[in-house]
């Protein structure tokens, strides 16, 4: 697969550099559509796939230090964003591709190929929508009839994503006549599409979460969804890299500090979750979480506590000493190879812990909940340390983490998916959801900043992105607007 992941790359590069540097960035007139038509469907869904994992990631490069995994330029804290690569990946890249995509499986009458291709328009879809709320969609078939797409109704456009995976589970669970098969070129199963049918009911759920709050779904849905869901890490949704290709996190992080470029350095926030500061450990076998030295190293001297950087301080710890900590050569998630993460088992275990926990009637504050969300909750853990390859059996057996049945809380099910979500989008959905509680997301504070007041949005949080300059300066149908970005999208309201 990695052999042809450099394909991919170079393909890529070859469906989008045959333009200029004007056309490409143009994304009302999206270019690789118009190139692509002589390509087989196997030439096609590789970059999309490519492009998908992507978009989230240019996402995560804000909402990462949103949610305080990581400060940047080392400690610093962001403002408000507009996530324009992340724009261009779905509009210019992605979904313009489905659309040849669509078209051939029809005419191939390729049914699970195109099941895989709904897949990835929902996904590409739902992310649009949570980092901008309307978004275009209805008229971006055809760049020559709508040059200047208007927006859609986010809701209804998060519907028609949701339908889509409903569309993918069924023609997944049906027969598909063509003999049309996915090899090499599907980057996350090699063509197993039992897989894809575990990740379509898991993106499913993961969407379904997000309704519980406006009615759109129960947790009962959810359980439902994610009861089909991933079975194991094997099912992984993940973008390898070969070698010679760099990991972005290993290249911004690891390398550009190094040369002393722009980087990104771990938030007070994550590390004290997991040095035993913001959740003590009580067994006095474990000190630190196991999976901290396998993604930081702590740079202090010997026998000095993990210390991470305060989000828009400028390098001190919440304990007011100097921050220590920093990614890892070699970490699990900065290794010159390491893999992009889409979804994993650890987080539909999580999932399915929040939701058994709303369904036993479960607040920001109860305490308790039923053995299948314990049950979940502990898998989500133990999936984790499997994943990045530790032995969680003391962590896990400690009493700060093995809380019981009964004392059971949705801080400590977000705990852990937090530390199990590291540079996943998700997060900032999840702490949008709960409205960034610190009931939820125990010590969970605003970024610093040296004149609060001075700020235009100082003491608010960044709720979404604006939208991009190169729409609001050339489509007139949407308007630039800063203000927004303290204003929650429907879906978080």
């Amino acid at each position: 697969m990695k052999n042809t992941i450099k394909n991919i790359l170079l393909l890529v590069l070859i469906t989008t550099g045959i333009y200029s540097c004007d056309d490409y960035l143009d994304v009302n007139k999206p270019s690789s559509a118009q190139t692509e038509d002589a390509l087989d469907m196997k030439d096609i869904i590789g970059p999309v796939m490519f492009n998908t994992v992507y978009a989230f990631y240019y996402s995560e490069l804000t909402y990462g230090n949103y949610t305080q995994y990581f400060g940047s330029y080392g400690y610093g804290s962001v403002g408000l964003t507009s996530n324009s690569a992340t724009w261009s990946n779905i509009y210019t890249e992605a979904l313009p591709n489905i659309e040849v995509l669509k078209s051939k499986a029809e005419e191939q009458e390729a049914v699970y190929y195109m099941a895989v291709i709904k897949i990835l328009e929902a996904v590409n879809l739902s992310l649009a929508v949570e980092n901008w709320g309307d978004v275009p969609y209805s008229e971006t078939g055809d760049p020559f009839i709508y040059p200047y797409p208007s927006l859609d109704d986010g809701e209804t456009v998060y519907y028609q994503a949701l339908d889509l995976l409903n569309e993918a589970i069924a023609a997944l669970q049906g027969t598909d006549n063509s003999q049309i098969t996915m090899g090499t070129e599907d980057l996350f199963y090699d063509g197993d599409f039992d897989k894809w049918l575990r990740a379509a009911y898991t993106f499913k759920a993961r969407m379904q979460l997000k309704l519980i709050n406006t009615g759109g779904a129960t947790a009962a849905d959810v359980i439902a969804s994610i009861d089909n869901g991933l079975a194991s890490n094997d099912d992984n949704v993940v973008l390898e890299f070969p070698e010679g290709e760099l990991n972005p996190y290993y290249s911004t992080n690891v390398l550009a500090r190094a040369t002393s470029n722009f980087y990104r350095a771990p938030n007070d926030q994550l590390i004290s979750i997991m040095n035993g500061t913001t959740y003590p450990f009580e067994s006095g076998v474990v000190e630190i979480d196991p999976r901290l030295p396998e993604i930081f190293e702590n740079e202090g001297e010997d026998g000095d506590p993990w210390r991470g950087f305060m989000n828009g301080g400028t390098g001190e710890s919440s304990d007011g000493e100097p921050a220590n900590t920093y990614y890892k050569d070699g970490g699990y998630h900065t290794s010159a190879t390491s893999s992009l993460i889409l979804l994993t088992y650890a987080e539909a275990m999580f999932i399915k812990a929040e939701a058994e926990f709303l369904a036993n009637g479960g607040t920001t504050t109860s305490v308790g909940s039923s053995i299948d969300a314990y049950n979940a909750y502990l898998a989500g853990i133990s999936a984790n340390m499997d994943e990045i390859g530790v032995d969680g059996t003391n962590y896990m057996a400690d009493t700060a983490v093995a809380v019981g049945v009964d004392g059971l809380m949705l801080n400590h099910i977000m705990k852990e998916k937090y530390i199990a979500n590291i540079h996943n989008v998700e997060t900032y959905n999840d702490m949008r959801r709960y409205n960034f509680s610190a009931d939820v997301f125990k010590d969970l504070d605003l970024r610093l900043e040296e004149d609060a007041d001075a700020s235009e949005y100082g003491g608010q949080w960044f709720r979404r992105s604006i939208y991009p300059l190169s729409e609001t300066d050339s489509n007139e149908n949407i308007t630039y607007d800063e203000s927004s970005s303290i204003v929650d999208i429907w879906l978080f309201e």
